[in-house]
């Protein structure tokens, strides 16, 4: 059964339209990366998704219902999570506080360490100011909060992008974790064949439109990389 389904979907910024009549599907408990060349659309897409950019076009359903008029905050309390590109963290507010936005309720404690247990170095950096973190931690912190709100869907927009690589070992690491939690990914991600290997399905985007969807086995060959790779260059 998939948990998010996109039909015809259509986006874009004012009168430009960037994704043009998207199908995608994303299983229950599955994770489906999102290739592309920069400026196919792939954060646009996910922005829509998300809410933070009107649909134009198509539909969107989210466990079997059309959430395409609900704006960003109902998607997200219906359990859509967005990790933007660029640290999706509040970067005034301490970690700390950063962890109790996404809590439940009286939660606090129960999020504090479900994210240190993931990255013990943000318990010792709970009273420090996000934005005073290093990318790496930024980052940590912003992946947490998958884990503290347990949404069933997970946008995550190039996480690794410029990370120093043991740091990105880590991303990888707990990307795994909600993989094992039975939580379903939707990933854009510059480190290909390390995303191709954790992926269950593949699309590629260009120029807005899916021009390859199947299973990492299909797009390991030289044809599949040669287009995407030609369009990244």
């Amino acid at each position: 059964m998939a948990l998010l389904e996109l039909r015809g979907l259509c986006s874009g910024y004012g009168r430009t339209e960037v994704v043009r009549g998207v199908d995608l599907n994303v299983p229950e408990a599955a994770t489906v990366v999102m290739l592309g060349a920069n400026g196919a659309g792939k954060t646009t897409l996910l922005k829509t998704i998300a809410g933070l950019l009107p649909v134009t076009a198509g539909t969107i359903r989210f466990q079997g219902s059309p959430i395409e008029r609900l704006g960003a905050h109902g998607r997200a309390r219906r359990g859509v999570c967005l990790i933007p590109e660029g640290r999706g963290i509040f970067r005034r507010l301490t970690v700390r506080e950063n962890l109790l936005v996404q809590a439940d309720p009286g939660g606090l404690r129960a999020a504090i360490d479900r994210a240190a247990a993931l990255f013990p170095i943000l318990r010792d950096r709970l009273d420090q100011p996000a934005g005073t973190l290093s990318g790496g931690q930024q980052q940590m912190l912003a992946l947490a909060r998958a884990f503290v709100t347990g949404a069933p869907l997970i946008l995550s927009d190039e996480l690794s992008m410029g990370l120093a690589p043991v740091v990105v070992d880590d991303i990888f690491e707990a990307l795994a974790a909600l993989r094992r939690e039975g939580r379903s990914l939707l990933l854009v991600e510059q480190y290909v064949e390390r995303a191709v290997a954790v992926a269950d399905y593949v699309y590629i985007l260009g120029k807005g439109e899916v021009v390859f969807a199947g299973e990492p086995a299909e797009c390991t060959s030289g044809a599949v990389f040669a287009r995407y790779l030609e369009g990244a260059a």
